[in-house]
């Protein structure tokens, strides 16, 4: 499997963004996947995730409310809508993909393949 993780920019505060990560060799809906980001000098944090099969979704404590994540089989892809977005948002995202579903999705560890990151930045 290989990700690609797109759609970072340079937003002011409030403004919204979405980023979206195309998977190849590898179905979406039959993988764990998840979002993950790393701000200069801080540890990689977990974002979102997506369970595979029907997709229960779980958001991380400082996004809840303002990011969602959403898949689509078809395109074999899955997305990050983020809204309102704040200063402390700007870091580099990840898209990432698990094979096992009895590991954590919380876990950067528990990620297997992982796609370049692409960057956010939030400022007036």
């Amino acid at each position: 499997v290989q990700l690609q993780a797109f759609g970072g920019g340079s937003v002011q505060p409030g403004d919204s963004l979405r980023l979206s990560c195309i998977a190849s060799g590898g179905t979406v809906r039959a993988l764990d996947m998840g979002w993950f980001r790393q701000a200069a000098g801080k540890e990689r944090e977990f974002v979102a995730a997506m369970r595979r099969g029907l997709g229960s979704i779980y958001i991380g404590d400082s996004v809840r409310g303002r990011f969602a994540m959403s898949r689509d089989n078809r395109k074999n892809m899955v997305f990050l809508q983020m809204n309102s977005l704040k200063p402390e948002d700007a870091a580099v995202y990840y898209c990432a993909s698990k094979s096992r579903d009895d590991i954590s999705a919380y876990e950067s560890d528990s990620y297997e393949i992982w796609g370049q990151g692409t960057e956010v930045t939030v400022s007036s």
